[in-house]
């Protein structure tokens, strides 16, 4: 069988060591097993949504309403949007597929971080696209806007805050790298840590409204899976101009929300005391990771997420070899090799999660 030559570029996406893996593998209990890995919400989801899914299992059976009607109206009020300018998607990463599929053709580029989500990529290489990265590890716009001029990308892709890394650009500082940018050119802004990042720094908060209204060519992304911790449901969606969207809607396929997923999110959008309270807790319990890192000297990016990204010496310790150590205990945190840094990146738990973690890097670090 012939495949895509395009496919023999492409890596497959390599996600966080699961919790079922290291119970299979290292026979240790699911309750003792600590994931902060994948940057979950580790209090889980909001009581009211709980209650809604179980009333609603029922509906399992239906096809959802395709026209997502009441998500979308909540959505659209929740970011000061119409309706029109909202899509729903099978996670934010399926946002990220309509919009590398809208607009290239092979041999187009996209220009993106050094060190960044990864899907961008992967989706523009099942284009035939070629990802440009910008030499850095955090966000340089200097950088970005030289390699724009000399490269002229189809679409440019700035995650902020960032993952893998956890900074977060000024708002003020990403409006005025856009006044450079063709309106030819559509800009992606990852905003799934949004939440994080304006929680430590208003400065870092990106209205959708606003940054639509202003640059017709941008398009605003975000996921249910971080501070409403309905990661399992896979929802996200994207905010822009309405033929932005439409052509979307063009590249949607039906249904691709599943019935309780909709629901989940918009209960989800209701409950802001659950989210507040864990804004709260994971801004004081991050802070304690930073406090941690500062006295074993150990070089860290200040984090504007649910996650902290920390280097270690290579001399002393590999981040394969702790990872490996920690994995055998049953602590799960993310390895950050495969993105060429010798860090380990630790989603922030809970306080008793952070003890025994905490603990055990003082006696490895």
């Amino acid at each position: 069988m012939r495949f895509q030559p395009a496919l023999d570029k492409i890596p497959v996406y390599e996600a966080g060591k699961p919790i079922e893996l290291v119970v299979r593998e290292y026979g240790i209990s699911p309750d003792k097993v600590i994931k902060l890995a994948s940057n979950e919400n580790p209090y889980g989801v909001s009581p009211k949504v709980e209650n809604a899914i179980r009333e609603a299992v029922y509906k399992m059976p239906l096809y959802p309403d395709d026209s997502y009607r009441n998500l979308k109206d909540a959505l659209a009020s929740a970011h000061k949007v119409d309706a029109k300018n909202v899509i729903q998607g099978n996670g934010s990463d399926q946002i990220f597929d309509f919009a590398t599929r809208s607009v290239l053709d092979p041999g187009d580029k996209i220009l993106q971080n050094g060190k960044t989500f990864s899907m961008y990529s992967i989706y523009a290489g099942q284009c035939g696209a070629e990802t440009i990265s910008v030499d850095s590890v955090i966000h340089d716009l200097d950088l970005f806007l030289d390699s724009y001029k000399k490269n002229s990308p189809k679409i440019i892709f700035i995650c902020t805050p960032c993952n893998p890394i956890g900074d977060a650009l000024n708002k003020d500082d990403l409006f005025s790298f856009l006044e450079k940018i063709s309106p030819e050119t559509m800009v992606v802004v990852d905003a799934a840590y949004m939440e994080f990042g304006k929680t430590r720094d208003p400065r870092k908060e990106v209205q959708a409204s606003e940054l639509i209204s202003k640059f017709p060519n941008a398009l605003y992304t975000n996921t249910f899976s971080k501070i409403y911790g309905l990661g399992g449901m896979r929802i996200g969606y994207g905010i822009g101009n309405e033929e932005l969207i439409q052509a979307f809607y063009k590249l949607r396929p039906p249904f691709n929300v599943s019935q309780l997923s909709q629901l989940a999110a918009t209960i989800a959008l209701e409950d802001r005391a659950f989210v507040e309270e864990y804004l709260k807790a994971n801004l004081k319990e991050l802070l304690r990771y930073e406090a941690f890192a500062k006295t074993k000297g150990l070089p860290y990016f200040e984090s504007y997420t649910n996650f902290i990204t920390i280097e270690l010496d290579k001399a002393r310790l590999t981040s394969t070899s702790l990872f490996e150590t920690l994995l055998k205990e049953g602590i799960i945190l993310r390895n950050l090799k495969s993105y060429g840094l010798n860090a380990i990146r630790i989603t922030i738990g809970r306080p008793e999660q952070n003890d025994i973690v905490l603990d055990r890097l003082e006696k490895l670090l």
